[in-house]
Protein backbone atom coordinates (compact mmCIF):
# COMPACT_ATOMS: atom_id res chain seq x y z
CA UNK A 1 0.00 0.00 0.00
CA UNK A 2 1.43 3.37 -1.03
CA UNK A 3 1.26 6.02 1.62
CA UNK A 4 0.40 9.60 0.83
CA UNK A 5 3.45 12.16 1.64
CA UNK A 6 1.96 15.05 3.66
CA UNK A 7 4.59 17.23 4.42
CA UNK A 8 4.09 19.70 7.94
CA UNK A 9 2.23 21.47 9.28
CA UNK A 10 0.57 18.91 10.49
CA UNK A 11 -2.18 20.86 13.13
CA UNK A 12 -5.41 20.89 12.88
CA UNK A 13 -6.99 23.88 11.57
CA UNK A 14 -4.39 25.38 10.24
CA UNK A 15 -4.31 28.19 8.01
CA UNK A 16 -4.25 27.37 4.17
CA UNK A 17 -3.11 29.71 1.38
CA UNK A 18 -6.78 30.27 -0.18
CA UNK A 19 -8.08 31.19 3.04
CA UNK A 20 -5.62 33.31 4.32
CA UNK A 21 -5.82 35.02 0.81
CA UNK A 22 -9.48 35.40 1.42
CA UNK A 23 -8.41 37.02 4.40
CA UNK A 24 -6.41 39.62 3.04
CA UNK A 25 -8.89 40.30 0.02
CA UNK A 26 -11.21 41.03 2.53
CA UNK A 27 -9.24 43.00 4.69
CA UNK A 28 -8.63 45.70 2.16
CA UNK A 29 -12.21 46.30 1.36
CA UNK A 30 -12.26 49.29 3.72
CA UNK A 31 -9.41 50.53 1.58
CA UNK A 32 -11.28 50.15 -1.60
CA UNK A 33 -14.43 51.57 -0.24
CA UNK A 34 -13.05 54.74 0.66
CA UNK A 35 -10.64 54.78 -2.80
CA UNK A 36 -13.94 54.10 -4.78
CA UNK A 37 -15.53 57.63 -2.64
CA UNK A 38 -13.06 59.91 -3.72
CA UNK A 39 -12.40 58.75 -7.01
CA UNK A 40 -15.39 57.03 -8.08
CA UNK A 41 -15.33 53.78 -10.56
CA UNK A 42 -10.94 54.22 -11.04
CA UNK A 43 -10.15 51.81 -8.13
CA UNK A 44 -12.46 49.45 -9.53
CA UNK A 45 -11.67 49.77 -13.03
CA UNK A 46 -7.64 48.76 -11.28
CA UNK A 47 -8.75 46.39 -9.59
CA UNK A 48 -10.16 44.56 -12.27
CA UNK A 49 -7.93 44.69 -14.82
CA UNK A 50 -5.47 43.77 -12.90
CA UNK A 51 -7.04 40.83 -11.59
CA UNK A 52 -7.64 39.73 -14.98
CA UNK A 53 -4.23 40.42 -16.31
CA UNK A 54 -2.80 38.84 -13.74
CA UNK A 55 -4.63 35.46 -13.67
CA UNK A 56 -3.74 35.58 -17.55
CA UNK A 57 -0.35 35.67 -17.10
CA UNK A 58 -0.22 32.94 -14.43
CA UNK A 59 -2.40 30.84 -16.46
CA UNK A 60 0.12 31.31 -19.71
CA UNK A 61 3.50 30.48 -17.82
CA UNK A 62 1.82 27.45 -15.65
CA UNK A 63 0.85 25.76 -19.31
CA UNK A 64 4.24 26.43 -20.42
CA UNK A 65 5.94 25.08 -17.73
CA UNK A 66 3.03 22.36 -17.68
CA UNK A 67 2.19 23.02 -14.39
CA UNK A 68 -2.03 22.41 -13.23
CA UNK A 69 -2.93 25.51 -13.84
CA UNK A 70 -6.19 25.39 -12.23
CA UNK A 71 -4.56 24.01 -9.06
CA UNK A 72 -2.34 26.58 -8.90
CA UNK A 73 -5.01 29.71 -9.43
CA UNK A 74 -7.16 28.41 -6.81
CA UNK A 75 -5.11 29.00 -4.18
CA UNK A 76 -5.64 33.00 -4.20
CA UNK A 77 -2.42 34.26 -4.78
CA UNK A 78 -2.23 35.76 -8.10
CA UNK A 79 -5.31 37.99 -7.00
CA UNK A 80 -3.73 39.27 -4.14
CA UNK A 81 -0.99 40.32 -6.29
CA UNK A 82 -3.09 41.79 -8.91
CA UNK A 83 -5.37 43.46 -6.10
CA UNK A 84 -2.09 44.91 -4.34
CA UNK A 85 -0.38 46.52 -7.67
CA UNK A 86 -3.80 47.95 -8.38
CA UNK A 87 -4.12 49.94 -5.21
CA UNK A 88 -0.73 50.91 -5.54
CA UNK A 89 -1.33 52.44 -8.86
CA UNK A 90 -3.23 55.79 -9.51
CA UNK A 91 -7.06 55.44 -10.53
CA UNK A 92 -7.68 55.02 -14.13
CA UNK A 93 -4.38 53.77 -14.93
CA UNK A 94 -4.26 53.43 -18.71
CA UNK A 95 -5.35 49.71 -19.50
CA UNK A 96 -1.75 49.06 -21.18
CA UNK A 97 0.06 49.92 -18.29
CA UNK A 98 -1.52 47.97 -15.71
CA UNK A 99 -0.61 44.84 -18.05
CA UNK A 100 2.78 45.66 -18.46
CA UNK A 101 2.73 46.12 -14.50
CA UNK A 102 0.58 42.85 -14.01
CA UNK A 103 3.22 40.89 -16.49
CA UNK A 104 6.38 41.89 -14.81
CA UNK A 105 4.85 41.32 -11.25
CA UNK A 106 3.49 37.90 -12.06
CA UNK A 107 6.14 36.03 -14.40
CA UNK A 108 9.48 38.12 -13.34
CA UNK A 109 8.29 38.77 -10.15
CA UNK A 110 7.01 35.72 -9.01
CA UNK A 111 6.70 32.67 -11.73
CA UNK A 112 10.42 33.09 -12.90
CA UNK A 113 11.82 32.22 -9.48
CA UNK A 114 9.87 28.76 -9.57
CA UNK A 115 6.17 30.29 -8.37
CA UNK A 116 4.91 30.69 -4.73
CA UNK A 117 7.31 30.88 -1.83
CA UNK A 118 9.71 31.27 -4.20
CA UNK A 119 10.00 34.58 -4.65
CA UNK A 120 12.63 36.88 -3.03
CA UNK A 121 10.96 40.31 -4.42
CA UNK A 122 7.23 41.36 -3.42
CA UNK A 123 5.79 40.70 -7.00
CA UNK A 124 3.32 43.69 -6.53
CA UNK A 125 5.91 46.42 -5.64
CA UNK A 126 8.39 44.95 -8.74
CA UNK A 127 5.82 45.42 -11.44
CA UNK A 128 5.14 49.09 -9.84
CA UNK A 129 8.36 49.87 -10.06
CA UNK A 130 8.70 48.91 -13.46
CA UNK A 131 6.05 51.00 -14.38
CA UNK A 132 6.83 53.63 -12.44
CA UNK A 133 10.49 54.08 -13.55
CA UNK A 134 9.48 53.50 -17.16
CA UNK A 135 6.22 55.67 -17.29
CA UNK A 136 6.84 58.33 -14.35
CA UNK A 137 4.38 60.88 -15.82
CA UNK A 138 1.38 58.47 -15.86
CA UNK A 139 2.36 57.35 -12.65
CA UNK A 140 2.88 60.45 -10.46
CA UNK A 141 -0.79 62.13 -12.01
CA UNK A 142 -4.00 61.19 -10.28
CA UNK A 143 -6.86 62.69 -10.61
CA UNK A 144 -8.73 65.04 -8.35
CA UNK A 145 -10.94 63.77 -5.93
CA UNK A 146 -14.52 63.97 -7.32
CA UNK A 147 -13.61 65.21 -10.71
CA UNK A 148 -14.26 62.09 -13.19
CA UNK A 149 -17.28 60.93 -14.44
CA UNK A 150 -17.54 57.34 -15.45
CA UNK A 151 -17.55 58.20 -19.23
CA UNK A 152 -14.65 60.04 -19.21
CA UNK A 153 -12.58 57.66 -16.75
CA UNK A 154 -13.62 54.85 -19.39
CA UNK A 155 -12.29 56.68 -22.07
CA UNK A 156 -9.37 57.55 -20.29
CA UNK A 157 -8.45 53.95 -19.07
CA UNK A 158 -9.20 52.23 -22.67
CA UNK A 159 -8.73 54.74 -25.38
CA UNK A 160 -5.81 57.43 -23.92
CA UNK A 161 -8.03 60.23 -23.90
CA UNK A 162 -6.17 62.80 -21.53
CA UNK A 163 -7.86 64.32 -18.61
CA UNK A 164 -8.76 67.95 -18.46
CA UNK A 165 -6.27 69.85 -16.57
CA UNK A 166 -8.47 70.88 -13.66
CA UNK A 167 -9.60 66.69 -13.20
CA UNK A 168 -5.65 65.71 -12.68
CA UNK A 169 -3.02 66.51 -10.02
CA UNK A 170 -0.34 66.11 -8.16
CA UNK A 171 0.32 64.33 -5.17
CA UNK A 172 0.77 65.71 -1.68
CA UNK A 173 3.94 64.15 -1.55
CA UNK A 174 4.89 65.51 -4.80
CA UNK A 175 3.59 69.04 -3.78
CA UNK A 176 5.96 69.03 -0.66
CA UNK A 177 8.46 67.60 -2.64
CA UNK A 178 8.78 70.07 -5.53
CA UNK A 179 7.89 73.43 -3.07
CA UNK A 180 10.51 75.47 -2.77
CA UNK A 181 9.45 78.66 -1.52
CA UNK A 182 5.73 78.19 0.36
CA UNK A 183 5.69 77.44 3.91
CA UNK A 184 4.11 74.72 4.67
CA UNK A 185 0.98 76.68 6.17
CA UNK A 186 0.90 78.76 2.67
CA UNK A 187 1.02 75.04 1.41
CA UNK A 188 -1.72 74.04 2.84
CA UNK A 189 -3.91 77.13 1.65
CA UNK A 190 -2.79 77.10 -2.06
CA UNK A 191 -4.51 73.89 -3.03
CA UNK A 192 -7.98 71.60 -1.58
CA UNK A 193 -5.89 68.59 -2.10
CA UNK A 194 -4.28 68.83 1.13
CA UNK A 195 -6.38 68.18 4.55
CA UNK A 196 -5.97 68.05 8.27
CA UNK A 197 -2.20 66.67 8.36
CA UNK A 198 -1.93 65.24 5.18
CA UNK A 199 -3.83 64.81 1.64
CA UNK A 200 -7.85 64.99 2.29
CA UNK A 201 -8.02 61.84 0.81
CA UNK A 202 -4.92 59.76 1.60
CA UNK A 203 -5.58 60.66 5.33
CA UNK A 204 -9.05 58.73 5.39
CA UNK A 205 -7.54 55.92 2.89
CA UNK A 206 -4.73 55.38 5.14
CA UNK A 207 -6.81 54.95 7.96
CA UNK A 208 -9.44 52.68 6.13
CA UNK A 209 -6.08 50.44 5.39
CA UNK A 210 -5.01 50.76 8.93
CA UNK A 211 -8.11 49.43 10.07
CA UNK A 212 -8.00 46.69 7.56
CA UNK A 213 -4.81 45.53 8.43
CA UNK A 214 -5.72 45.53 12.66
CA UNK A 215 -8.25 42.59 11.56
CA UNK A 216 -5.49 40.93 10.00
CA UNK A 217 -2.93 41.43 13.48
CA UNK A 218 -6.22 40.28 15.39
CA UNK A 219 -6.65 37.32 12.78
CA UNK A 220 -3.05 36.36 13.86
CA UNK A 221 -1.78 36.49 10.17
CA UNK A 222 1.34 38.26 10.99
CA UNK A 223 3.05 39.40 14.52
CA UNK A 224 3.03 42.87 14.58
CA UNK A 225 7.08 43.40 14.24
CA UNK A 226 7.38 44.16 10.91
CA UNK A 227 4.46 47.10 10.64
CA UNK A 228 5.19 48.70 13.65
CA UNK A 229 8.84 48.23 13.28
CA UNK A 230 8.01 50.07 9.67
CA UNK A 231 5.84 53.06 11.25
CA UNK A 232 7.96 53.29 14.47
CA UNK A 233 10.78 54.19 12.10
CA UNK A 234 9.52 56.55 9.41
CA UNK A 235 7.61 58.18 12.28
CA UNK A 236 11.09 58.76 14.26
CA UNK A 237 13.02 59.81 11.12
CA UNK A 238 10.08 62.46 10.14
CA UNK A 239 10.19 63.77 13.66
CA UNK A 240 14.05 64.17 13.66
CA UNK A 241 14.20 65.70 10.88
CA UNK A 242 11.16 67.92 10.98
CA UNK A 243 12.24 71.65 10.92
CA UNK A 244 8.62 73.40 11.35
CA UNK A 245 6.54 75.42 9.03
CA UNK A 246 9.55 76.13 7.11
CA UNK A 247 9.52 76.26 2.69
CA UNK A 248 12.29 73.94 3.22
CA UNK A 249 10.65 70.99 5.53
CA UNK A 250 10.20 67.53 4.99
CA UNK A 251 6.64 67.20 6.44
CA UNK A 252 5.30 66.22 9.73
CA UNK A 253 5.59 62.39 11.66
CA UNK A 254 1.40 62.57 11.34
CA UNK A 255 2.18 63.63 7.05
CA UNK A 256 4.22 60.85 6.47
CA UNK A 257 1.83 58.28 8.40
CA UNK A 258 -1.23 59.39 6.58
CA UNK A 259 0.19 60.04 3.32
CA UNK A 260 0.88 57.80 -0.01
CA UNK A 261 0.97 54.03 0.42
CA UNK A 262 2.43 54.41 4.05
CA UNK A 263 -0.93 51.62 5.92
CA UNK A 264 -0.88 49.40 2.44
CA UNK A 265 2.96 48.65 2.78
CA UNK A 266 2.86 48.20 6.68
CA UNK A 267 -0.24 45.54 6.48
CA UNK A 268 -0.15 43.85 3.34
CA UNK A 269 3.20 44.83 1.95
CA UNK A 270 5.86 43.84 4.55
CA UNK A 271 4.16 41.11 6.41
CA UNK A 272 4.64 39.51 2.77
CA UNK A 273 5.87 35.80 4.80
CA UNK A 274 8.14 34.95 1.58
CA UNK A 275 9.89 37.67 0.81
CA UNK A 276 10.39 39.36 4.33
CA UNK A 277 12.36 38.28 7.24
CA UNK A 278 10.71 34.88 8.84
CA UNK A 279 12.17 35.30 12.27
CA UNK A 280 10.63 37.82 15.18
CA UNK A 281 14.00 39.82 15.26
CA UNK A 282 14.11 39.68 11.77
CA UNK A 283 10.45 41.10 10.96
CA UNK A 284 11.23 44.08 13.32
CA UNK A 285 14.22 44.86 11.75
CA UNK A 286 13.32 44.36 7.75
CA UNK A 287 10.02 46.91 9.23
CA UNK A 288 12.70 49.37 10.81
CA UNK A 289 14.95 49.37 7.55
CA UNK A 290 11.55 49.65 5.16
CA UNK A 291 10.71 52.46 7.22
CA UNK A 292 14.18 54.98 7.39
CA UNK A 293 14.35 53.94 3.59
CA UNK A 294 10.87 55.47 2.95
CA UNK A 295 11.61 58.58 4.43
CA UNK A 296 14.81 58.69 2.85
CA UNK A 297 13.43 58.46 -0.62
CA UNK A 298 10.30 60.95 0.56
CA UNK A 299 13.03 63.68 1.75
CA UNK A 300 16.01 63.27 -0.32
CA UNK A 301 15.63 60.63 -3.19
CA UNK A 302 13.89 61.37 -6.49
CA UNK A 303 10.49 59.73 -5.89
CA UNK A 304 8.01 61.82 -3.59
CA UNK A 305 6.90 58.02 -2.71
CA UNK A 306 9.08 55.36 -1.51
CA UNK A 307 7.14 52.40 -0.33
CA UNK A 308 8.10 50.38 -3.06
CA UNK A 309 11.98 50.93 -3.36
CA UNK A 310 12.17 50.52 0.51
CA UNK A 311 10.64 47.13 0.17
CA UNK A 312 12.75 45.60 -2.78
CA UNK A 313 15.88 47.06 -0.65
CA UNK A 314 14.86 45.49 2.24
CA UNK A 315 13.92 42.60 0.38
CA UNK A 316 17.56 41.80 -0.50
CA UNK A 317 18.69 42.10 3.03
CA UNK A 318 16.03 39.71 4.28
CA UNK A 319 18.47 36.09 3.92
CA UNK A 320 21.65 38.61 5.75
CA UNK A 321 19.27 39.72 8.33
CA UNK A 322 17.91 35.89 8.80
CA UNK A 323 21.02 35.22 8.79
CA UNK A 324 21.92 36.86 11.98
CA UNK A 325 19.28 36.69 13.57
CA UNK A 326 18.06 32.79 13.72
CA UNK A 327 16.51 31.69 16.76
CA UNK A 328 18.62 29.55 19.30
CA UNK A 329 18.53 26.25 18.54
CA UNK A 330 17.38 24.31 21.55
CA UNK A 331 20.20 23.32 24.10
CA UNK A 332 22.62 25.84 22.91
CA UNK A 333 23.55 29.14 23.97
CA UNK A 334 23.71 31.05 20.86
CA UNK A 335 21.87 29.97 17.45
CA UNK A 336 24.47 28.13 15.11
CA UNK A 337 24.91 29.65 11.87
CA UNK A 338 26.79 27.48 10.09
CA UNK A 339 29.40 24.35 10.02
CA UNK A 340 32.45 23.88 11.43
CA UNK A 341 35.02 21.72 9.73
CA UNK A 342 37.05 18.70 10.97
CA UNK A 343 39.81 20.57 11.91
CA UNK A 344 38.00 23.28 14.00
Amino acid sequence: MTLPRITSPHAKGANRTQRVMLLVIAATVPGILTLSYFFGIGPLLNIVLASTFALLFEAAILALRKRPVGFFLKDGSVLVTGLLLALALPPYSPWWLIAVASGFAVVFGKQLFGGLGQNPFNPAMLGYVVVLVSFPVDMTTWPATHSVDLISGLQHVFFGQAFPDAWSQATVLDALKTNSSLTIEELWHSSSAFGVFAGYSSEWVNLAFLLGGLFLLHKKLFTWHAPIGMLAALFVMSLLFWNGNGSDSQGSPLFHLLSGATMLGAFFIVTDPVSSATSVQGRLLFGIGVGVLIYIIRAWGGYPDGVAFAVLLMNLCAPTIDYFTRPRTYGHKTAKRGFKTGDE
